[in-house]
């Protein structure tokens, strides 16, 4: 009687590590990330009054508040010579990235329990694909402020002599993208094992927006408190994302250095602990 030796396909273990991250695994999903990027889109935009527009309209209806209310009701000084459009507009596409992206992603096994608990894939494809669709959606919102600042250079007399600076743009939303993802990981974490941790995060966004300078210039701000929103890394990243876009802003190599530091370590970090509870919060929510 002769044994043959059979080959296992799958392996269920039920130990997770820390390390468990097999990129390979998550590249060969790419099909999954594109579905439900596309899902995401038809979900949003689908059986709206303004569909796509909404894009567009939400930080152009933001910036048309910050005008009224903050430069011309408060008086909040923008520094320098630039036009207030380009100033808060700017700031506002940037912020939509980060805030959209860590929201959606913050809320990755609240929303998603239901997929979880009846089929496998890598966990981070969730996450991914919500950075993703937010990324698309920063790219037509980038694309209006460049007809922005060409309407602005051609009929309203705005001139900006670009200088290398132009050349960071990418690094700084590649930097906003990873600190967005890293915080959102932490979040949706802490928020499926504790359900009411979930109202904090409107707390944690609304104090962020005000020690980022979105609706300000890192210039203006008081010596003695700027050290407070210095301590924000998100901080010399919009400052050099107007620097190099409009060619004002304030950023040192030490601050960046700091964004750049703090971005892969949180990231490394929430991947880390992603990986480590995303299987056991299946059976906690």
């Amino acid at each position: 009687m002769t044994s043959s030796k059979k080959k296992t396909a799958w392996v269920i273990d039920a130990k997770n590590s820390y390390f468990d991250l097999n990129l390979k695994e998550i590249l060969s999903y790419n099909h999954l990330l594109a579905r439900l990027v596309r899902k995401d889109f038809l979900i949003n935009y689908q059986q709206t009054l303004l569909g796509p527009v909404w894009i567009l309209f939400q930080p152009l209806l933001t910036m048309v508040t910050y005008i009224f209310i903050f430069n011309k009701v408060i008086g909040v000084s923008i520094g320098g010579k630039l036009p207030p459009v380009l100033f808060y507009f700017s700031g506002i596409v940037l912020w939509n990235f980060f805030n959209d992206s860590f929201t959606a992603i913050s809320k990755t096994f609240r929303d998603n329990v239901h997929i979880f608990s009846k089929v496998y894939f890598p966990r981070l494809i969730i996450p991914l694909a919500s950075i993703t669709t937010q990324f698309f959606r920063f790219l037509i919102q980038f694309a209006f402020l460049l007809i922005l600042l060409i309407y602005f250079a051609a009929f309203k007399g705005f001139h900006e002599k670009f200088t290398l600076y132009l050349l960071t743009i990418p690094v700084v939303i590649f930097f906003v993208g990873m600190i967005s993802l890293s915080i959102g990981l932490i979040f949706s974490i802490v928020t499926a094992k504790y359900r009411d941790l979930s109202n904090f995060i409107d707390i944690f966004i609304r104090v962020l927006l005000f020690i980022t300078p979105i609706i300000y210039p890192l210039s203006t701000v008081k010596a003695n408190i700027r050290w407070i929103v210095e301590l924000n890394p998100l901080t010399p990243l919009f400052e050099l994302f107007r620097l190099g876009l409009l060619g004002e802003g304030t950023v040192s190599f030490s601050q960046l250095l700091y964004s750049g530091i703090f971005a892969a370590v949180s990231l490394f970090i929430a991947i880390l602990i992603f990986n480590k509870q995303g299987s056991r919060l299946i059976d906690v929510i």
